[in-house]
């Protein structure tokens, strides 16, 4: 059976975790017939990133006042708008080769999707892959419903970026995540949405780590893997 190798660099700035999965992509790239994945497991500091279909109009404050708040903003090329990262939040990136999954980007969504969503199902919260109702953009033209929701607040963000088939970038879960960072955007370019976290939802909220274990075991079971540890240093 395929390996996923977890990776868990603790705490780590976004411009350097992006260089890991450029990394962990190359490490792919040099192996073509090797059949494992990376999946790494981390926390971000507090940064704003803005993907590719993006705009910097739905950062609802300037540059100064984000760094005044200890909030850093970086553009990316993952797929999707405007969202937020800091500490009490999971980022899961896998380094997962398409190629040998179908070729398939929007199924590979749907199955980070069905990951994050069994993850926070093992804690009694129910959430979907789309609200119950749509939602716009800042520009009104209708927003891409990509992610987890809990009715119509939005728990987990998801965007990806491939190349040569292999996909990086991947997911971000609310699992304790100061709520408050979110007011300095659009989150996903949608004004009207919300977001909420697993502490708001629960009367305890779990760890980091706890949840991160848990996704990692539901993404290898969505994926057909087993789980392997590596070293992210």
């Amino acid at each position: 059976m395929q390996t996923l190798h977890v990776v868990q660099p603790g705490q780590m700035a976004y411009e350097r975790a992006v260089q890991l999965q450029r990394d962990l992509v190359e490490r792919l790239k040099q192996d073509p017939d090797a059949e494992d994945g990376y999946l790494v497991l981390l926390e971000h500091p507090p940064v704003v990133t803005v993907g590719r279909t993006g705009s910097e109009g739905h950062i609802l404050l300037g540059t100064e006042e984000l760094s005044r708040r200890g909030i850093a903003v970086h553009e990316t090329n993952r797929g999707g708008d405007v969202t937020y990262h800091g500490p009490g939040q999971l980022v899961a990136y896998p380094i997962i080769r398409l190629y040998q999954r179908g070729k398939d980007l929007h199924r590979y969504l749907r199955r980070l999707e069905k990951a994050t969503i069994a993850t926070l199902s093992t804690y009694g919260i129910e959430a979907a892959p789309e609200p119950p109702s749509a939602f716009r953009k800042a520009d009104g033209t209708e927003a891409p419903m990509t992610g987890a929701w809990v009715g119509d607040r939005k728990i987990a963000s998801i965007g990806i970026a491939v190349t040569h088939w292999i996909a990086y970038h991947g997911m971000a879960l609310n699992v304790s995540t100061d709520l408050r960072h979110y007011d300095v955007i659009h989150p996903c370019g949608m004004p009207e949405v919300r977001m909420t976290s697993m502490a708001e939802l629960l009367d305890e909220a779990p760890t980091v780590a706890e949840v991160g274990e848990r996704f990692a075991q539901a993404l290898t079971q969505e994926l057909g893997f087993k789980i392997g540890l590596a070293d992210g240093r």
